[in-house]
């Protein structure tokens, strides 16, 4: 009884703290400390140690790197352009215009490796493109709010990163997972939208109807030269990403090498393609992610302490004994920790929910017999649920202030049969493990 109670102050508190508006890093500290102090009083000289021994981890620089990479590409034109040139060579295609954003909200998301920026880039240019072109007000905005989550699923990312360093798994391995699941949940999306389109000019929208795609005729045209002009400016970023990719995939560079190079190439091909040379402007560039570095690793290091104190005061172990315990199987369990997952996103970024439940959940998977690295994949997945649900989604505020007008109603009508689709791509990975391990298992030296 006395363990059930330390565990139910110790998630409650800590959950009841999150959702109160509290920095993150300071509800995860503040409940680990008051729970030495209450339970396990001579571990306290200990805090200062593992909160130093926590940052001391190679790994770790790949999350200011892969930010540094991302902030140039985001601060500048980049994705207006990906989005021009998209809707260049995929205009022909039925429901193309809304496919060219779900498009580049996967590459913008393999380049800021951010839901939140990517919703916002490629939403300020798309979703009054969208309406002005037809598409319903649900439609725009549901399509934005799902498509930015690609960016904690696609390589890099930096939730990746989180979940590596939080349960010691290859954080190379856990790019790799992504882009399998990523790529079907891509094509899903863009499945559903040509259906739309289709449905609508078989059988026209009524009045009010929510998902529609009104066929305006438009008779806009572009040449070959026009389309192949449009890949000058954007063709360097993506090459950033393959050449990324092929580094983590082929061994030859750390996750924290790679995201090196890949800022110093941003910076440069921003300074070159955009001339961004201003001082101000890349120093501004630079303190912003500086600080967006800053707050993830203050909440990397508090979310460590909490598994400190949880490891300490034995309820990582009951948690999970626990769990193994519970008369559903391997697969009920595997549905239990899913809807746990999902109720967490709901209330907690994505970014807390990882590095606080994570290595809580890791006994559990590797007990039932489950890779690690797919259950990268599985965790992600339900977060990105979490980036375009009330209350906490932030994908959804993102899209709303680019689309004031429309009600939180629809922007939650419009985002549902995506959020069919992420439940969609849960179960192929949980049906065929390979999406997630096939590649992964392929690399070398990761």
């Amino acid at each position: 009884m006395e363990q059930f109670f330390i565990n139910i102050f110790l998630f409650g508190g800590a959950l009841l703290l999150l959702i109160s508006g509290m920095p993150i890093w300071a509800g995860l500290a503040g409940i680990s400390v008051i729970a030495v102090l209450i339970f396990s009083p001579y571990i306290l000289q200990s805090i200062p140690y593992v909160l130093y021994s926590s940052l001391d981890n190679f790994a770790l620089l790949a999350i200011p790197l892969f930010i540094m990479l991302s902030a140039p590409i985001a601060a500048s034109r980049a994705s207006k352009d990906l989005y021009e040139t998209l809707h260049k060579w995929m205009y022909k295609i039925p429901g193309g215009l809304g496919i060219s954003n779900m498009l580049a909200c996967g590459i913008f998301a393999a380049l800021s490796g951010s839901s939140p920026a990517t919703a916002a880039a490629i939403g300020g240019v798309g979703i009054p493109e969208m309406r002005k072109k037809g598409y319903s007000a649900a439609l725009a905005t549901g399509l934005i709010a799902h498509a930015g989550t690609f960016g904690i699923l696609i390589p890099p990312s930096v939730t990746m990163i989180l979940y590596g360093v939080a349960t010691e798994t290859s954080i190379g391995k856990c790019f790799i997972a992504g882009i399998l699941p990523g790529l079907l949940e891509i094509a899903f999306s863009c499945v559903w939208v040509s259906g739309v389109f289709f449905y609508r000019k078989k059988i026209p929208a009524k009045a009010g109807a929510i998902y529609y795609i009104e066929d305006r005729g438009e008779t806009e045209s572009f040449s070959w030269a026009d389309r192949f002009r449009s890949l000058g400016k954007v063709a360097p970023f993506v090459a950033i990403i393959i050449g990324i990719m092929l580094a983590l995939y082929g061994g030859w560079a750390t996750p924290s090498e790679a995201g090196g190079v890949g800022a110093v190439m941003a910076f440069i091909l921003v300074i070159i393609i955009y001339k961004v040379t201003n001082p101000a402007k890349l120093w501004d560039i630079i303190i912003k992610a500086l600080n967006e570095s800053a707050m993830i690793l203050m909440i990397m290091a508090a979310a460590l302490i909490f598994g400190y104190v949880s490891s300490d005061l034995y309820v990582t172990q009951s948690l999970a004994e626990w769990i193994l315990g519970l008369p559903f199987g391997k697969w009920g369990i595997i549905f239990m920790v899913n809807l746990l997952l999902l109720v967490l996103g709901f209330f907690i970024p994505p970014a807390a929910v990882i590095v606080m439940v994570a290595p809580l959940l890791l006994p559990v998977i590797t007990g039932l017999g489950f890779d690690p690295v797919w259950f990268a994949v599985i965790m992600t997945v339900n977060l990105e649920i979490g980036l375009v649900t009330p209350p906490v989604g932030l994908n959804l505020y993102v899209v709303k202030s680019i689309a004031p007008d429309v009600p939180m109603s629809k922007v939650l009508m419009g985002v549902f049969p995506f959020l069919v689709i992420e439940v969609a791509v849960i179960v192929c990975v949980c049906i065929w493990p390979e999406l997630a391990t096939w590649l992964p298992n392929k690399m070398l030296g990761v």
